[in-house]
Protein backbone atom coordinates (compact mmCIF):
# COMPACT_ATOMS: atom_id res chain seq x y z
CA UNK A 1 0.00 0.00 0.00
CA UNK A 2 1.01 3.51 -1.01
CA UNK A 3 1.95 5.59 2.26
CA UNK A 4 1.01 9.09 3.22
CA UNK A 5 2.61 12.53 2.96
CA UNK A 6 6.16 13.12 1.41
CA UNK A 7 7.87 10.07 2.23
CA UNK A 8 5.61 7.04 0.13
CA UNK A 9 6.50 3.48 0.50
CA UNK A 10 5.07 1.25 -2.49
CA UNK A 11 3.02 3.90 -3.60
CA UNK A 12 2.90 2.51 -7.18
CA UNK A 13 0.80 -0.82 -8.08
CA UNK A 14 1.68 -3.43 -11.80
CA UNK A 15 -1.79 -2.09 -12.67
CA UNK A 16 -0.20 1.66 -12.63
CA UNK A 17 2.87 1.13 -13.85
CA UNK A 18 1.75 -0.55 -16.92
CA UNK A 19 -0.98 2.25 -17.65
CA UNK A 20 1.06 5.44 -17.07
CA UNK A 21 1.66 7.32 -20.52
CA UNK A 22 2.28 10.93 -19.15
CA UNK A 23 6.07 11.82 -19.52
CA UNK A 24 7.76 12.21 -15.86
CA UNK A 25 8.95 10.77 -12.81
CA UNK A 26 6.63 8.91 -10.64
CA UNK A 27 7.90 7.98 -6.96
CA UNK A 28 7.63 4.41 -5.43
CA UNK A 29 8.71 5.38 -2.44
CA UNK A 30 12.28 5.46 -0.57
CA UNK A 31 14.05 6.80 -3.61
CA UNK A 32 12.75 4.29 -6.32
CA UNK A 33 10.66 6.00 -8.98
CA UNK A 34 9.54 5.04 -12.12
CA UNK A 35 10.71 7.44 -15.39
CA UNK A 36 8.28 8.05 -18.20
CA UNK A 37 10.19 9.37 -21.47
CA UNK A 38 8.47 11.11 -23.96
CA UNK A 39 8.88 8.31 -26.53
CA UNK A 40 6.88 6.24 -24.14
CA UNK A 41 9.57 3.94 -23.08
CA UNK A 42 9.77 3.45 -19.01
CA UNK A 43 12.78 2.83 -17.00
CA UNK A 44 13.58 2.47 -13.14
CA UNK A 45 15.53 5.20 -11.01
CA UNK A 46 17.06 4.95 -7.88
CA UNK A 47 18.01 7.80 -6.02
CA UNK A 48 20.43 7.84 -2.62
CA UNK A 49 22.93 8.85 -0.76
CA UNK A 50 26.35 7.12 -1.21
CA UNK A 51 29.19 8.17 0.74
CA UNK A 52 27.56 11.41 1.48
CA UNK A 53 27.07 12.07 -2.57
CA UNK A 54 23.56 12.24 -3.81
CA UNK A 55 23.76 9.29 -6.74
CA UNK A 56 21.09 8.44 -9.60
CA UNK A 57 21.41 4.76 -10.41
CA UNK A 58 19.53 3.24 -13.06
CA UNK A 59 18.09 -0.12 -12.92
CA UNK A 60 16.96 -0.76 -16.35
CA UNK A 61 13.73 -0.81 -18.35
CA UNK A 62 10.25 -1.48 -17.92
CA UNK A 63 10.29 -4.40 -20.52
CA UNK A 64 13.11 -5.95 -18.33
CA UNK A 65 13.25 -5.08 -14.36
CA UNK A 66 9.31 -5.28 -12.94
CA UNK A 67 8.44 -4.36 -10.37
CA UNK A 68 8.86 -6.02 -8.15
CA UNK A 69 12.62 -6.74 -9.28
CA UNK A 70 13.07 -2.98 -9.08
CA UNK A 71 12.08 -2.77 -5.52
CA UNK A 72 14.33 -5.91 -4.84
CA UNK A 73 17.28 -4.41 -6.51
CA UNK A 74 16.75 -0.78 -4.90
CA UNK A 75 16.53 -2.37 -1.47
CA UNK A 76 19.90 -4.09 -2.36
CA UNK A 77 21.59 -0.94 -3.30
CA UNK A 78 20.38 1.26 0.15
CA UNK A 79 21.97 -1.47 2.01
CA UNK A 80 25.15 -1.23 0.50
CA UNK A 81 25.06 1.89 0.84
CA UNK A 82 24.09 2.44 4.17
CA UNK A 83 26.85 -0.07 5.04
CA UNK A 84 29.43 2.08 3.49
CA UNK A 85 29.38 0.75 -0.11
CA UNK A 86 29.52 2.01 -3.38
CA UNK A 87 26.33 0.16 -5.58
CA UNK A 88 28.09 1.62 -8.94
CA UNK A 89 31.16 0.15 -8.32
CA UNK A 90 29.73 -3.20 -7.11
CA UNK A 91 27.87 -3.23 -10.32
CA UNK A 92 30.41 -2.67 -12.35
CA UNK A 93 32.38 -5.37 -10.44
CA UNK A 94 29.51 -7.98 -11.20
CA UNK A 95 29.13 -7.15 -14.89
CA UNK A 96 32.90 -7.17 -15.84
CA UNK A 97 32.13 -11.19 -13.86
CA UNK A 98 29.14 -12.18 -15.84
CA UNK A 99 29.68 -14.25 -18.77
CA UNK A 100 28.43 -14.24 -22.21
CA UNK A 101 26.04 -16.04 -23.55
CA UNK A 102 28.75 -17.22 -26.00
CA UNK A 103 31.09 -18.27 -22.62
CA UNK A 104 28.56 -19.51 -20.75
CA UNK A 105 28.11 -21.87 -23.63
CA UNK A 106 31.38 -23.18 -23.85
CA UNK A 107 32.14 -23.66 -20.25
CA UNK A 108 28.71 -25.64 -19.96
CA UNK A 109 29.24 -27.85 -22.55
CA UNK A 110 32.73 -28.16 -21.27
CA UNK A 111 31.57 -28.81 -17.45
CA UNK A 112 28.88 -31.52 -18.86
CA UNK A 113 31.03 -33.51 -21.96
CA UNK A 114 32.50 -35.81 -19.80
CA UNK A 115 29.48 -37.05 -18.27
CA UNK A 116 28.28 -37.93 -22.33
CA UNK A 117 29.09 -41.39 -23.25
CA UNK A 118 28.32 -40.42 -26.70
CA UNK A 119 30.77 -38.29 -28.27
CA UNK A 120 28.61 -37.32 -31.26
CA UNK A 121 25.99 -36.02 -29.17
CA UNK A 122 29.05 -34.06 -27.07
CA UNK A 123 30.03 -32.70 -30.41
CA UNK A 124 26.12 -31.86 -31.84
CA UNK A 125 25.62 -29.98 -28.95
CA UNK A 126 27.80 -26.92 -28.74
CA UNK A 127 27.63 -26.86 -32.56
CA UNK A 128 24.04 -26.49 -32.96
CA UNK A 129 24.79 -23.44 -30.30
CA UNK A 130 27.87 -22.07 -32.27
CA UNK A 131 25.52 -21.54 -35.07
CA UNK A 132 22.31 -21.06 -34.64
CA UNK A 133 22.11 -19.16 -30.94
CA UNK A 134 25.55 -17.42 -31.05
CA UNK A 135 24.74 -15.14 -33.91
CA UNK A 136 22.24 -13.71 -31.41
CA UNK A 137 22.78 -14.45 -27.93
CA UNK A 138 26.33 -14.69 -27.98
CA UNK A 139 27.80 -11.41 -26.88
CA UNK A 140 24.72 -10.40 -25.03
CA UNK A 141 25.46 -11.17 -20.94
CA UNK A 142 23.57 -14.02 -19.30
CA UNK A 143 22.05 -11.17 -17.21
CA UNK A 144 20.46 -9.60 -20.21
CA UNK A 145 18.77 -12.20 -21.92
CA UNK A 146 15.00 -12.10 -21.93
CA UNK A 147 12.01 -14.11 -23.85
CA UNK A 148 12.60 -12.11 -27.54
CA UNK A 149 16.26 -12.36 -27.60
CA UNK A 150 15.38 -16.24 -27.59
CA UNK A 151 12.61 -15.72 -29.81
CA UNK A 152 14.91 -14.15 -32.43
CA UNK A 153 17.25 -16.79 -31.84
CA UNK A 154 14.70 -19.57 -32.75
CA UNK A 155 12.24 -18.35 -35.49
CA UNK A 156 14.29 -18.39 -38.81
CA UNK A 157 14.73 -22.34 -37.65
CA UNK A 158 11.45 -22.96 -36.18
CA UNK A 159 9.47 -24.08 -39.25
CA UNK A 160 12.40 -24.91 -41.62
CA UNK A 161 14.33 -26.72 -39.43
CA UNK A 162 11.81 -28.09 -36.43
CA UNK A 163 13.60 -30.67 -34.94
CA UNK A 164 17.09 -28.73 -34.65
CA UNK A 165 15.16 -25.67 -32.91
CA UNK A 166 13.56 -27.60 -30.20
CA UNK A 167 16.59 -28.92 -29.75
CA UNK A 168 18.44 -25.50 -29.46
CA UNK A 169 15.35 -24.57 -27.75
CA UNK A 170 16.38 -26.86 -25.13
CA UNK A 171 19.88 -26.05 -25.20
CA UNK A 172 19.74 -22.39 -24.54
CA UNK A 173 17.45 -23.18 -21.37
CA UNK A 174 19.95 -25.23 -20.14
CA UNK A 175 22.64 -22.69 -20.58
CA UNK A 176 20.29 -20.10 -19.06
CA UNK A 177 19.54 -22.19 -16.07
CA UNK A 178 23.07 -23.19 -15.63
CA UNK A 179 23.60 -18.88 -15.29
CA UNK A 180 21.10 -18.70 -12.25
CA UNK A 181 22.30 -21.74 -10.69
CA UNK A 182 25.96 -19.86 -10.81
CA UNK A 183 23.98 -16.62 -9.53
CA UNK A 184 24.66 -14.66 -12.76
CA UNK A 185 20.70 -14.02 -13.24
CA UNK A 186 17.37 -14.41 -11.61
CA UNK A 187 14.06 -14.72 -12.26
CA UNK A 188 12.67 -17.18 -14.63
CA UNK A 189 14.18 -18.98 -17.44
CA UNK A 190 13.22 -16.89 -20.66
CA UNK A 191 13.07 -19.83 -22.56
CA UNK A 192 9.93 -21.13 -20.61
CA UNK A 193 7.58 -18.72 -22.14
CA UNK A 194 9.03 -18.48 -25.86
CA UNK A 195 6.62 -20.90 -27.27
CA UNK A 196 4.14 -18.16 -27.12
CA UNK A 197 5.46 -16.34 -29.56
CA UNK A 198 6.48 -19.21 -31.83
CA UNK A 199 3.73 -20.59 -34.56
CA UNK A 200 2.52 -23.96 -34.53
CA UNK A 201 4.62 -26.40 -35.85
CA UNK A 202 3.47 -29.38 -38.19
CA UNK A 203 3.34 -32.79 -37.02
CA UNK A 204 6.34 -34.68 -35.74
CA UNK A 205 7.87 -37.83 -37.09
CA UNK A 206 6.37 -41.35 -35.65
CA UNK A 207 8.68 -42.40 -33.44
CA UNK A 208 9.88 -46.30 -34.28
CA UNK A 209 7.45 -48.94 -33.15
CA UNK A 210 7.68 -49.93 -29.67
CA UNK A 211 6.93 -53.44 -27.60
CA UNK A 212 5.30 -53.24 -24.49
CA UNK A 213 7.16 -54.43 -21.62
CA UNK A 214 4.40 -57.45 -21.02
CA UNK A 215 5.46 -58.78 -24.29
CA UNK A 216 9.17 -58.71 -24.07
CA UNK A 217 9.84 -62.19 -22.59
CA UNK A 218 7.50 -63.99 -25.37
CA UNK A 219 9.72 -61.70 -27.68
CA UNK A 220 13.52 -63.04 -26.24
CA UNK A 221 12.19 -66.37 -26.59
CA UNK A 222 10.92 -66.06 -30.38
CA UNK A 223 14.87 -64.45 -30.74
CA UNK A 224 16.52 -67.53 -29.26
CA UNK A 225 14.69 -69.82 -31.56
CA UNK A 226 15.11 -67.95 -34.46
CA UNK A 227 17.84 -69.00 -36.93
CA UNK A 228 19.56 -65.47 -37.21
CA UNK A 229 23.32 -65.67 -36.86
CA UNK A 230 24.33 -66.38 -33.15
CA UNK A 231 26.30 -62.82 -32.58
CA UNK A 232 23.80 -60.91 -33.88
CA UNK A 233 20.94 -62.98 -31.21
CA UNK A 234 22.94 -62.36 -28.53
CA UNK A 235 23.83 -58.54 -29.26
CA UNK A 236 20.38 -58.08 -29.72
CA UNK A 237 18.94 -60.07 -26.10
CA UNK A 238 22.49 -57.82 -24.22
CA UNK A 239 20.34 -54.89 -26.19
CA UNK A 240 17.23 -55.95 -24.25
CA UNK A 241 18.53 -56.55 -20.96
CA UNK A 242 20.77 -53.69 -20.24
CA UNK A 243 19.15 -50.51 -22.30
CA UNK A 244 22.19 -49.87 -23.68
CA UNK A 245 22.30 -47.55 -27.34
CA UNK A 246 22.51 -49.50 -30.48
CA UNK A 247 25.98 -47.70 -31.25
CA UNK A 248 26.87 -49.21 -27.86
CA UNK A 249 26.45 -52.61 -28.45
CA UNK A 250 27.65 -52.41 -31.94
CA UNK A 251 30.61 -51.19 -31.10
CA UNK A 252 31.40 -53.48 -28.21
CA UNK A 253 34.60 -55.95 -27.79
CA UNK A 254 34.87 -58.91 -25.90
CA UNK A 255 38.24 -58.04 -23.75
CA UNK A 256 40.08 -61.13 -22.63
CA UNK A 257 41.46 -61.68 -18.92
CA UNK A 258 44.61 -62.18 -18.37
CA UNK A 259 44.22 -63.76 -15.23
CA UNK A 260 43.83 -67.46 -15.09
CA UNK A 261 40.38 -69.14 -14.87
CA UNK A 262 38.52 -65.93 -16.40
CA UNK A 263 36.84 -66.19 -19.34
CA UNK A 264 36.98 -62.35 -20.08
CA UNK A 265 34.13 -59.90 -20.66
CA UNK A 266 32.56 -57.19 -22.52
CA UNK A 267 34.24 -53.47 -23.09
CA UNK A 268 33.56 -50.36 -24.68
Amino acid sequence: MGGKGRHPDKALTSVQVRALKVPGRYADGNGLYLVVEPSGSKRWLLRIVVQGKRRDIGLGGLSLVSLAEAREKALAYRKLARDGGDPLAERRNTAAAVPTFAEAAEQVHAEHKASWRNEKHAAQWITTLRRYAVPHLGSRRVDQIDTPDVLRALAPIWLTKPETARRVRQRIGTVLDWAKAAGHRSGDNPVDGVAKGLPKQGERDEHHAALSYAEVPTFVARLRASDQGEVARLAFEFLILTAARTSEVLALLWQVEGTRGRSGGFAW
